[in-house]
């Protein structure tokens, strides 16, 4: 009797963990679901790449320095994004000899800064993939930041928990338990013997 009592109040536990659970990464769930499909069948979910090249000068003493660690980084950054309404990420700063080349990414995004060291003059792209280019990018987390990693890896906890208390409920339900765990192994086997036939 205390058995059942244990085993009721553990199966209404997992019940109420999985029912909210499943509610709050519905979002989670439905938005990487739907990238997954725009990502798979990227030739027919696209978007128009728009690309814009803009052209601009900032203070060559900045950037005209023979010790180029003397080179304030922080300053030409900051210049470009205030100057240019650049809004991601800078993921990349080479200085040659004769130029500086300035890079940003961010989701769907991309903008290329290439200064001439000499005059301070410079050439710059920007890159603009689209809506969907920008879901696709925050589904693989391209280009996303230390924030969205942490998004994903939540996302990726919440779905396991899902899933696993959606099975354990199917083990206290007796008369379902049987047909249950059949047709979980029977997706199993679907699902190695497509790899093991066609992609292997």
């Amino acid at each position: 009797m205390k058995k059942l009592a244990r085993n009721r109040k553990v199966a209404a536990f997992i019940r109420w963990l999985h029912i909210y659970l499943s509610m709050i990464s519905f979002a989670i769930v439905f938005f990487f679901s739907v990238t997954g499909l725009t990502l798979n069948h990227a030739d027919k979910f696209t978007s128009e790449v728009k690309t814009v090249q803009e052209k601009g000068k900032l203070n060559s003493s900045w950037v005209n320095i023979t010790d180029t660690l003397k080179i304030n980084k922080l300053q030409v950054v900051e210049y470009l994004r205030a100057k240019n309404n650049i809004k991601a990420a800078c993921t990349d700063f080479i200085i040659d000899d004769a130029q500086l080349s300035v890079s940003f990414k961010g989701p769907g995004y991309a903008a290329d800064a290439f200064i001439d060291r000499s005059t301070g003059v410079y050439d710059l792209t920007k890159t603009m993939a689209g809506f969907v280019g920008v879901v696709n990018d925050l589904h693989k987390g391209r280009d996303t930041g230390s924030v969205w990693s942490v998004v994903i890896d939540v996302s990726a906890v919440l779905m396991t928990i899902v899933s696993l208390t959606g099975f354990l409920l199917l083990l206290y339900i007796k008369r379902k338990k049987l047909s249950g765990l059949l047709v979980a192994l029977a997706g199993l086997l679907i699902a190695y013997l497509m790899y093991a036939l066609w992609i292997k």
